[in-house]
């Protein structure tokens, strides 16, 4: 929902209609990338502040600096903060903005990957690691040679294979990269253009590095052909996620500017994906950015919204709502607020 429409809302009115309410409180969280380990739900969101910072498109106001996890019994349990997971300061090569992470498990091991601002103002993903899944963990001394962008997403299939998914536009600067390297000369295809595509890397066994050049991941029309640039309820703008479900992958994003989290079918991890649909209709707050999780039998979408800090785009909070994997594949579309 973007910024200027709300400021008509009766947020308490609107609160009463959400079909679900933050999971804490006392501080606001962003982009959840939840994940079940050893039976238990942990959660990798953004840290929100407000630096008073002006807004502009670039993101300069989102100057998140540090990383908390949140681990849950169940859904239905107490969201418990387990504090200070990961600073800025304790990263040698990162300056700034630590946006949108995630997390993988392997050999006892946890990983939390991390995009931010390297010295020279470019955004890299980096990898931070440690024996809990609540930290505190360790960042390694570089970021990931050949990562750029935002929105680092780790996927383990089956066979043991991880996966990373990344890239943003706008603020998240994919524009300015064509075939992995950087021009500032660069900007957004034309609307009748094939849009900018999300990355994928398959990542090396010691999950500190990629074991592949990273390659664009096609998200394709009923027809096979690659979504245009203007067709911007549809194409990638950031926030990539992958699942599995009955043997089909599902990508799922955000479309930035439209505010939509949909999502599309393929047979393997790197694509091509089918466009599908919707998962989730617009929320308070300009940015979406969502994980789907399966706990305990059942799948959840884990997302944010900025209804608690009443409208202010860079103060978002953390919620969980169930979804529905239909028998035909598709997902059934959530509407974060009741009529």
């Amino acid at each position: 929902m973007p910024e200027e429409s709300i400021e008509h809302i009766d947020f308490e009115a609107l609160n009463k209609k959400a079909i679900s309410k933050p999971l804490v409180k006392h501080m606001y969280t962003a982009d959840p990338s939840a994940h079940v380990f050893e039976g238990k739900i942990y959660i990798y969101p953004s840290h929100d502040i407000d630096a008073g910072i002006p807004f502009n498109d670039n993101g300069d106001h989102f100057a998140m600096e540090d990383y908390h996890v949140i681990s849950m019994d169940t859904v239905e349990s107490e969201a418990i903060d387990n504090g200070e997971a990961l600073h800025v300061k304790d990263v040698p090569w990162a300056e700034r903005q630590m946006w949108a992470p995630d997390a993988a498990h392997k050999d006892g091991k946890y990983y939390l990957f991390f995009p931010a601002r390297n010295k020279s103002g470019l955004f890299q993903i980096g990898v931070a690691i440690s024996d809990s899944p609540t930290g505190p963990f360790k960042a390694e001394p570089l970021p990931i040679e050949g990562s750029y962008s935002i929105d680092p997403a780790v996927f383990e299939d089956e066979d043991g294979s991880y996966y990373m998914y990344f890239g943003g536009i706008w603020g998240g600067q994919l524009q300015k990269y064509r075939n992995n390297v950087y021009d500032e000369a660069n900007e957004l295809p034309k609307h009748s253009e094939a849009a900018l595509l999300p990355i994928v890397a398959k990542m090396t066994d010691d999950l500190l590095g990629f074991a592949e050049e990273p390659k664009g991941i096609h998200i394709v029309d009923e027809n096979g052909d690659l979504l245009l640039e203007g067709d911007n309820e549809r194409r990638f703008f950031e926030a990539s996620w992958l699942h599995k479900y009955n043997g089909k992958y599902y990508f799922s994003y955000s479309t930035g500017d439209t505010h939509f989290i949909c999502y599309a079918i393929g047979d393997n991890p790197y694509g091509p994906f089918t466009y599908t649909g919707k998962i989730l209709e617009p929320v308070v707050g300009w940015t979406s950015h969502h994980s789907i999780c399966e706990v305990a039998g059942k799948w959840y979408l884990f997302y944010h919204d900025s209804s608690l800090s009443k409208g202010i785009t860079h103060l978002r909070s953390v919620k969980l709502a169930e979804i529905t994997h239909h028998t035909d594949g598709t997902i059934s579309t959530l509407k974060p607020y009741l009529d």
